[in-house]
C-alpha cells in the first residue's frame, strides 16, 4: 500500500513541477514592467494560462495531502 501512494506521490510531484515550469511569467521583459503586469490584476488569463492554473492548484492539492498521508503512515 505505501508503495503504491508513493509511486503516485512521485508522479504527482512530477507533474506539479512540469505545470510550474509550463506556466508563463508574470512580467514578460520590460513591456511587463510598464504595464503588462497590470493586466494579471484585473483578471485576464485566458486560455493556457488559465487551463495551467487550475492543474497546478489541483496537484498542490494532492501533493499536500498525500504528504499527510504518507507521514502518518511511515509514523
Amino acid at each position: 500500500m505505501e508503495t503504491v501512494i508513493t509511486v503516485i506521490y512521485v508522479l504527482i510531484c512530477l507533474g506539479l513541477i512540469s505545470t510550474v515550469l509550463l506556466q508563463s511569467g508574470k512580467s514578460a521583459g520590460l513591456s511587463g514592467a510598464i504595464g503588462g503586469g497590470a493586466q494579471s490584476l484585473f483578471g485576464k488569463k485566458k486560455g493556457l494560462d488559465e487551463k495551467l492554473g487550475k492543474m497546478t492548484t489541483g496537484l498542490a492539492i494532492g501533493f499536500m495531502l498525500l504528504a499527510i498521508v504518507l507521514t502518518i503512515i511511515a509514523a
